[in-house]
């Protein structure tokens, strides 16, 4: 797979559960996580007393965080909107060349910034509320 451009990782949100996921305006950084912890299962008897693992256990999550600037009054009030209600909404990562992936998310921190001479920031980052999906490009 060649490189990619950065511009290109989309995250969409679907703000009135119809199914149509809107991008979200503005974004200049991006990012998806994905985490899983570890269940230690390590006993007396582990072999020269190496840590062991439960395989398939333990609690999987994902999340998202984006830096940008307000620049769509629609994706922007959506946002600020669910933010305020701490609703959790269906959300949508677009990874080019690669797939999306889907789910629901609840949007964990809202941040405003600006400089006296640049534009008005914000920062949010969201986390995973359920069973997410993957659809291969």
């Amino acid at each position: 797979m060649a490189a990619q451009k950065g511009k290109d990782l989309l995250v969409k949100l679907d703000a009135d559960g119809s199914g149509t996921f809107t991008t979200v305006a503005g974004l200049r950084t991006r990012a998806l996580a994905f985490n899983a912890r570890s269940v230690d299962v390590t006993n007396a008897d582990s072999a020269g007393r190496w840590r062991e693992l439960l395989e398939g256990a333990g609690v999987r999550s994902a999340s998202i965080s984006g830096r940008g600037i307000f620049r769509d009054q629609v994706s922007d009030a959506s946002i600020r909107q669910v933010f305020f209600d701490g609703a959790i909404k269906n959300w949508q990562v677009v990874i080019p060349d690669f797939g999306t992936v889907e789910g629901p998310f609840q949007i964990t921190a809202l941040e405003f910034a600006g400089e006296h001479d640049g534009e008005v920031t914000f920062d949010m980052s969201l986390e995973s509320a359920g069973a997410l999906t993957f659809a291969a490009l």
